[in-house]
């Protein structure tokens, strides 16, 4: 062990090869930061050789040399890759949490990249040559597409929440349903981010039934607002009762300083209903119906970037905007620009929605997925036969917290490798794959979901599947 500890070379001795130097011209690193890895590197291989694990050849040897350069130049790739990367989405989940949410479309890509690489008007007035607002771009936009009088943006709808909570009902009552006392993803409660706002929760109702006599009845002088919340990746089915819309703006309205505020969550300004899919109100429907404010998330149904909108009565926006929590929780320009480009997409109709990948992958039809599914299988099959593949039927999902109990009837490839388990395989493609690709398992099968899989997409799976 000691002749092997004492054959390791030097570090200024590897710094003279020319694989040093190589790496260095291939990575642009600093002498300084290279020297750090291969300082770590003979570390690991001096433990190595005390602890008796070392396997590799033995230092000294030109061998060894090989080695070592060839672990240097791994470890340096690894350390300087970026760790948020592209993923394929073959898990039939559209609005997948865990992968991004909603893929943006080309138009809002090519905006966001355009304001990103370039200085833009983002707060500045061209026509006028002065100082202006950054909700200025999208505001226009959101009031034409949902009918309210003004709108704002924050980072996220949890974001909305706090703001409307902390800056139209601190030290006031908010009366809220028992049984939309939610927690979503990441532990977020409603009564949790009240009690942070400042603001005081009114329990009313049961877990399963809440009448408006509950809400009427818990009415008093230090009422500053209803607020109805979505229930997001959850749904109460059975002995069930709530109170509507309609209802609660009107008895809102009723007590000159009630505002009826609507946590609206997912934010559907498509009408999947008309679809047959879910029942998910149309913002704008909630705006005609009273609402005083609504927020609603911009990474889920609408198809955008991650943002919290805030749309309705001016007043109130004004006082938002003005509210010093306005600039904590503000979004940048690129934000901005993906959700500009997004709502573009609204205000050309029904043509331009289409255009938006969360609307098509979820207006996709089985019929469709299933032409889709048998000519992956043909390509597939051309190129090699280690797999048993067919066509199955299957259910996607929307994800993201939303319609949780809706099932898109869909078709998947089902897959089974001659040499390998649906685990591994599944490993595979998320490891070894030319692309990290997400997959699901199924009764110790592969499923591959084409719902959200784009055509180069589709080459890549069948690329990487003929990798073993």
């Amino acid at each position: 062990m000691k002749h092997l500890l004492r054959s390791i070379p030097p570090i200024h001795e590897l710094q003279q090869d020319i694989r040093f130097q190589s790496i260095m011209e291939e990575t642009g690193l600093e002498s300084r930061e290279l020297v750090r890895h291969v300082r770590s590197g003979i570390d690991e291989i001096r433990e190595a050789i005390v602890n008796g694990s070392w396997s590799g050849p033995s230092p000294g040897t030109g061998a060894f040399l090989n080695e070592f350069f060839s672990r240097l130049k791994d470890c340096v790739a690894k350390d300087f890759s970026y760790t948020l990367k592209k993923v394929i989405n073959a898990t039939g989940t559209i609005l997948h949490t865990n992968l991004g949410r909603a893929r943006l479309s080309d138009e809002a890509i090519r905006h966001a990249a355009e304001v990103a690489g370039n200085y833009s008007n983002l707060e500045y007035k061209l026509e006028e040559g002065e100082r202006g607002s950054r909700h200025s771009h999208i505001e226009k936009l959101l009031t034409e597409i949902t009918g309210a009088e003004a709108a704002m943006v924050v980072n996220n709808n949890a974001a909305a929440v706090y703001l409307i909570l902390r800056a139209l009902a601190q030290n006031k009552e908010v009366i809220v349903s028992r049984g939309q006392l939610v927690e979503i993803g990441g532990s977020f409660r409603i009564s949790s981010i009240m009690e942070e706002s400042g603001a005081q929760l009114v329990e009313i109702g049961t877990t399963n039934k809440t009448h408006l006599f509950d809400y009427e009845d818990a009415i008093s002088e230090n009422t500053a607002m209803i607020m109805k919340v979505h229930t997001s990746n959850f749904k109460t089915i059975g002995f069930t009762k709530t109170v509507d819309t309609l209802e609660l703006s009107c008895l809102a309205a009723a007590h000159k300083d009630i505002l009826f505020y609507e946590d609206l969550g997912s934010g559907a300004l498509y009408d999947f209903r008309k679809h047959g899919i879910g029942e998910e109100p149309h913002v704008r429907e909630v705006i005609e119906m009273g609402a005083d404010i609504v927020s609603f998330s911009g990474d889920k149904l609408l198809g955008g970037p991650q943002a919290g909108i805030i749309a309705g009565k001016k007043h109130l926006i004004d006082k938002l905007k003005k509210h010093q929590l306005a600039r904590v929780v503000r979004v940048d320009k690129m934000t901005l620009a993906a959700l500009e480009g997004t709502l573009l997409a609204y205000a050309k109709g029904e043509k331009g929605m289409l255009g938006i990948p969360t609307i098509r992958n979820l207006l996709t039809g089985p019929e469709e997925l299933k032409e889709r599914s048998n000519a992956f299988i043909q390509a597939l099959t051309e190129k090699t036969v280690s797999y048993k593949v067919k066509a199955v039927p299957a259910e996607g999902q929307v994800g993201g917290g939303t319609m949780p109990d809706v099932s898109l009837p869909s078709y998947a490839v089902s897959l089974s490798h001659e040499s390998l388990s649906a685990e591994q395989l599944a490993t595979k493609l998320r490891k070894d794959a030319i692309e990290p690709i997400i997959v699901r398992i199924q009764n110790e099968e592969v499923l591959i979901d084409l719902r959200s899989v784009t055509p180069l997409e589709v080459e890549t799976i069948i690329e990487s599947l003929t990798m073993w």
